[in-house]
């Protein structure tokens, strides 16, 4: 594997417990400055993927660099370039959040006066500020969690690695989480990110690759794995039963539901199909029109049901 810009490189990623190939060959890129979703089932290994990326866990086989540098041989170098946010918070309750971010900054040696520009503007950012002196067992849950990620962030890292972050959050706090992952972004910080919420990989990803039995099963954009899938549909709401039974007789292949007056006629999300769909349509025959796509749950569930087919017809990864 030639060494690239990339933020992550891995190639042939193995690692085995017993008997239990828990990866079983894993290939993937990270481009800098961009965030890489990690989907996949309880057990399909996605925190035992970061474990590795991150040096806290030995890998069986494979190439892997991150942050430029190779993991078995420079570990320390890994180290100092990365942050990472685990599944359970690192917060010590017992300190005020001002506190634990000193301690992160201590740990880091970084020197005093930069430390404290770096916790005041941390604080600030992370809508912490107010309660910079509170003990950290008194805040709420979204808090905890918007403190340990600042934690994670008091060295400067340019590469972090979050492991479902926002396990339990309710959604205000949640949707607070993604906006501070962007503005991370915006900034140029690099994100690797498991999750079980599929919106959030939507919402945050460039690129998201599915984990099943080991395997990379599918990999690419949002839009990219939609596309794997069936059960886009174009619905259309006819003016009358007379327009419903003429927009049948065109479109064969439609579906209809009389007592609704509608129809539903499948689409594979391209503009094109739409156009042609919409020229062959009598303004006055249709009231409304819907078009529906799969989403990430729909990809999610097929990927993870049925990877050994979806594997073999796309070879594990959505052409760019």
């Amino acid at each position: 594997m030639t060494t690239t810009t990339s933020a992550i490189q891995v190639a042939g990623l193995r690692k085995t417990y017993g008997a239990d190939e828990v990866l079983a060959g894993i290939d993937l890129t990270v481009p800098p400055g961009t965030v890489y979703a990690l989907l996949g089932p309880n057990g399909a290994g996605k925190t035992t993927t970061v474990r590795i990326l991150s040096t806290l866990l030995p890998a069986d086989a494979g190439e892997v660099r991150v942050a430029g540098y190779d993991i078995g041989r420079q570990a320390d170098h890994v180290r100092k370039s990365i942050g990472v946010t685990g599944q359970f918070s690192a917060v010590d309750e017992l300190l005020t959040g001002r506190e634990n971010l000193r301690l992160m900054a201590d740990l880091g040696h970084l020197d005093r006066r930069h430390a404290e520009d770096v916790v005041r503007v941390l604080l600030e950012r992370f809508h912490l500020a107010h309660a910079a002196d509170r003990r950290a067992a008194t805040y709420s849950g979204g808090m905890k969690r918007r403190l340990d990620l600042a934690m994670t962030l008091v060295a400067g890292p340019r590469l972090i690695f979050l492991d479902e972050p926002t396990t339990g959050l309710d959604p205000r706090s949640r949707r607070d989480l993604w906006g501070i992952v962007r503005q991370l972004v915006a900034d140029g910080v690099t994100v690797f990110l498991t999750t079980q919420y599929l919106e959030e990989a939507d919402q945050l990803a460039d690129r998201i690759g599915v984990l099943d039995g080991g395997r990379l099963v599918a990999e690419g954009t949002a839009a990219e794995l939609k596309r794997l899938v069936s059960g886009g549909h174009v619905e259309l709401q006819a003016a009358d039963r007379r327009r419903l039974a003429e927009l049948a007789r065109t479109f064969p292949e439609s579906s209809l539901n009389p007592a609704a007056l509608t129809m539903r006629l499948p689409h594979d999300g391209s503009l094109t199909t739409l156009r042609r769909l919409l020229r062959d349509i009598d303004d006055e025959a249709v009231t409304g029109l819907a078009v529906h796509a799969p989403d990430l749950d729909d990809v999610f569930l097929a990927l993870t049901d049925h990877s050994h087919s979806l594997t073999d017809a796309s070879s594990g990864e959505v052409p760019a």
